[in-house]
């Protein structure tokens, strides 16, 4: 059976090995596919493997041969589900791999916002403190989190992450879910209500209708002026545009993101450079641990296929 991995350098860019895969079919693996390459690199094979490069009806119609369509991610918004589920073709994808490497990240923002890691040892290197009379100093306030409230948007297994790790920080969390449950340590409430009471106010939904653009205007309007937004989800979630305007005007103190709207962001990205707002480059999955699970993952999903058992089907 031929197969094809079309983008496959973010998630290995030569540290990890494809070989357990290569054993299931014979493989073709490119680093990265432009959209006009597809058709001609998919056209051959019954098996095709990807993480952003698009699936759509008009190239899939192309392709009477495909069997099956593995996803390199947890997401499958890049694949014609609809058109996948008339053919009957298994459309697998990548669950739960990075939930550790994700909460760590939103951990990592936050405390960035509380201790200022950055900022003080830039003054240390540029002689501040050589030059300070007192042992100690600080640029900025530094807050500890105990008895601070996180706030959680969408509780899934990553919000369940954060959840316990806010928990063993001494927080408070609030969470706002469409599917609430008992879980410890946790108060369900309404999105006003979390907002009005959270420190930080974290998302971790997954991108649908009613996710897209949730965090807009009114949204911020509606979080503590002393609050911070951490986005580890989607970055469509947030309207980009108002989420600078709050920042540049001191509506809220400030963000943390590891995803965009467009990635690589465009020039006029209006977040790019702004007040109070950092930005990393999509990296909360990209350990080495979380490669080499997904790895695992898909092999596992592939194999099961081929012995005619598919599993992490998303439709």
């Amino acid at each position: 059976m031929k197969a094809v991995i079309l983008d496959g350098r973010t998630t290995n860019p030569g540290d990890l090995s494809w070989s357990e895969l290569e054993k299931l079919c014979d493989f073709t693996i490119y680093d990265r596919t432009p959209a006009e390459l597809i058709y001609e690199r998919c056209k051959d094979a019954q098996v095709i493997l990807t993480n952003k490069t698009p699936l759509r009806r008009d190239i899939l119609e192309k392709l009477p041969d495909v069997q099956y369509i593995g996803l390199l991610s947890t997401g499958f918004n890049v694949i014609d589900i609809d058109y996948c589920k008339e053919k009957n073709i298994p459309v697998c994808n990548i669950p739960s791999y990075s939930t550790n490497a994700v909460a760590q990240l939103t951990f990592a923002y936050i405390l960035e916002f509380c201790n200022q890691v950055s900022l003080h040892s830039q003054a240390v290197h540029s002689k501040e403190w050589t030059n300070s009379i007192d042992f100690s100093f600080w640029k900025t306030d530094l807050t500890e989190l105990d008895g601070k409230t996180l706030g959680i948007i969408g509780l899934g297994k990553i919000g369940k992450r954060v959840a316990d790790i806010a928990d063993a920080f001494g927080m408070n969390v609030l969470a706002y879910t469409s599917h609430p449950s008992d879980y410890k340590n946790v108060i369900f409430t309404d999105l006003d209500e979390l907002l009005a009471n959270s420190d930080f106010v974290s998302i971790h939904t997954p991108l649908t209708a009613a996710t897209e653009n949730l965090v807009n205007a009114d949204f911020l309007k509606k979080m503590k002026k002393t609050a911070f937004l951490i986005n580890t989800s989607r970055g469509p979630a947030v309207n980009e545009k108002a989420l600078a305007d709050a920042l540049n005007s001191g509506e809220i103190a400030g963000a943390g993101l590891d995803v965009l709207s467009t990635e690589p962001p465009k020039e006029d990205n209006p977040l790019v450079g702004c007040k109070n707002c950092f930005i990393t480059p999509h990296i909360a999955w990209a350990s080495f641990e979380c490669r080499k699970r997904l790895i695992d993952i898909l092999t596992d999903n592939l194999r099961a296929f081929l012995e005619g058992k598919p599993q992490n089907c998303v439709w």
